[in-house]
């Protein structure tokens, strides 16, 4: 951005400066252009940013802003996570919704659970974590819950190749207090997830190497980096009788996740309740 004054619009600045004291036609100021394009190209590629004054009553400031592309709409049932340190974030820049509800945002509770806790609308919510998705702040992962059923991506490799990812990984899945875990185990934990295989047997499975091992931050961790991925539970309703209540979520375009947000019913009462009914099915994907 590039101003000189309230209200100045960028591209009408050398205009201004102009008008107010013929900065660029008089002989003297104008051999100060040079060096001061000069100056201006070289602190934006350095920092992205340069604030120069020109003279007593004007300064240029620039800022390069980065193109960003649109962020996904936010769902209630999305599960907001930091991508840095929390605290970094906790400052005055925000708006005020914003910073009601940053104290709610830990990475397990759904945006729902936040507007909820928070005492703030839903709708402003979900603006307010799409435009802290828009700057990176946050990233979306999905509910976490011992029932669901995780499998790695090809991206489980990066683990072993790459080492910043290591030390990044093993920092953030570690149990508070505990000894630092070890790569082998968090990297057998991750290529023991599979279809059929429940967050909770992968506990029962496994307890040695979770010794050390923070599951839910092992979870949240590898869906942040790609490095596993949810298999999630879409009901679809096969025959045209309305003994399927709500009839209209079992379309097989809406997940365990979605149901549960809008109708309150929780994943057992969910499950129990599509188990009895014959007219269901349950698609995996």
């Amino acid at each position: 951005m590039l101003a000189g004054g309230p209200g100045v619009c960028p591209p009408c600045y050398p205009c201004s400066i102009q008008l107010e004291s013929s900065f660029v036609s008089t002989e003297e100021s104008k051999q100060k252009l040079v060096p001061i394009m000069t100056v201006l190209l070289e602190e934006l590629n350095a920092t992205g940013r340069c604030t120069l004054p020109i003279d007593e009553s004007n300064t240029i400031h620039l800022k390069v802003i980065e193109q960003r592309p649109d962020p996904p709409v936010v769902q209630e049932y999305d599960v907001p996570v930091f991508t840095k340190d929390k605290e970094d974030f906790f400052n005055s820049q925000w708006d005020l919704t914003t910073q009601q509800i940053l104290p709610y945002i830990d990475g397990f509770r759904h945006v729902q659970k936040i507007s909820a806790e928070a005492d703030v609308e839903l709708n402003l919510v979900r603006i307010a974590i799409q435009n802290l998705l828009y700057y990176g702040v946050v990233t979306l992962v999905s509910v976490l819950q011992y029932s669901n059923v995780y499998c790695p991506t090809p991206k489980v490799q990066d683990l072993v190749d790459d080492k910043s990812l290591q030390d990044e990984c093993l920092s953030y899945v570690t149990k508070q207090g505990h000894k630092r875990a070890s790569l082998r185990d968090v990297f057998q934990l991750y290529c023991s997830l599979s279809p059929g295989t429940t967050v909770r047997d992968l506990i029962g499975r496994h307890p040695q190497q979770l010794q050390r091992v923070d599951e839910r931050k092992l979870i949240q961790f590898g869906l942040m980096k790609n490095l596993i991925r949810r298999l999630q539970k879409y009901p679809v309703r096969v025959s045209r009788e309305e003994r399927s209540h709500p009839a209209r979520l079992y379309t097989g375009c809406h997940s365990y996740d979605e149901i549960c947000c809008k109708t309150g019913m929780s994943y057992h009462e969910l499950d129990e309740r599509l188990e009895n009914d014959p007219n269901i099915i349950i698609c995996w994907k």
